[in-house]
């Protein structure tokens, strides 16, 4: 594989042939500041040993899906602005894949998987590292197979008949997300910085009906109407508010 424009992109890059996972590779190097700077990033096209939301296993076929992980270090982030970092990523994310499908309708899924049309091609997971650095870590399908699908609500950049260039995927990825990451800093809310704005234009949760199981078992069914100061999905549901800070979210239908 070559990177040249991810590898200028970043701070620093490793590219490897096979690992178990790239978050827990990266976790290995969190505490080198100087070696590992922030946007220092890992990627592989075989993992192993992935991990997604709640802990679920994430493998795919070698050199069918791009994992990639990304050091964020950022003191200069208020703490109560930082729930908004995988929302940034998925943004990110998913105006990277847009540049490359100009004829699909990409969206975000709250909180951050990545939609072409009603299919996932793109997952995120972040997970804070000490009290000032955020890993984020993506999985996007690229050559996978309609028979290589690990569900059929999932496509692949194969399956929409596109040959990806990864390197200008992770490049531009990179920028955005440490564009986005910057103005956090810089203004000090997603609302001042425009991120909350530009979340909610890529949202492809708002404005529908949607089932949300939340932790413990619950389920709440009701209509998405928009994102809350801090990242929290707001739900309509028989006629009160309610703040959704996590959850496994079901798109049912368009309002």
């Amino acid at each position: 594989m070559s990177f040249p424009h991810s590898g200028a992109a970043a701070a620093r890059l490793e590219i490897v042939a096979s690992t178990g996972s790239t978050n827990a590779d990266l976790r290995a190097h969190a505490d080198d500041e100087a070696g590992w700077p922030h946007l220092s990033a890992i990627l592989t096209e075989d993992q192993v040993a992935g991990r997604g939301r709640l802990d679920r296993v994430w493998t795919t076929p070698p050199g069918s899906a791009l994992a990639l992980s990304v050091l964020l270090r950022v003191p200069a982030i208020p703490m109560a602005e930082r729930g908004w970092i995988p929302l940034a990523a998925g943004l990110a994310m998913a105006d990277a894949i847009a540049a490359q499908l100009p004829e699909r309708v990409v969206g975000v899924k709250w909180p951050n998987d990545v939609l072409v049309g009603e299919r996932k091609i793109c997952g995120i997971l972040a997970e804070a590292i000490g009290s000032d650095a955020v890993i984020v870590g993506s999985g996007v399908n690229t050559t996978m197979t309609q028979e290589q699908l690990p569900v059929d609500t999932a496509t692949s950049f194969a399956v929409e008949g596109v040959q990806a260039d990864l390197d200008l995927l992770v490049a531009g990825y990179l920028a955005r997300l440490d564009g986005w990451i910057d103005g956090l800093a810089d203004h000090g809310s997603a609302v001042a910085s425009g991120l909350r704005d530009a979340v909610s234009a890529r949202c492809v949760t708002l404005g529908r009906t949607v089932r949300v199981m939340l932790p413990g078992g619950a389920d709440l069914v009701g209509e998405a109407t928009g994102l809350g100061e801090d990242g929290c999905l707001i739900i309509d549901a028989e006629g009160a508010e309610h703040r959704i800070a996590a959850g496994d979210i079901v798109h049912l239908r368009l309002v």
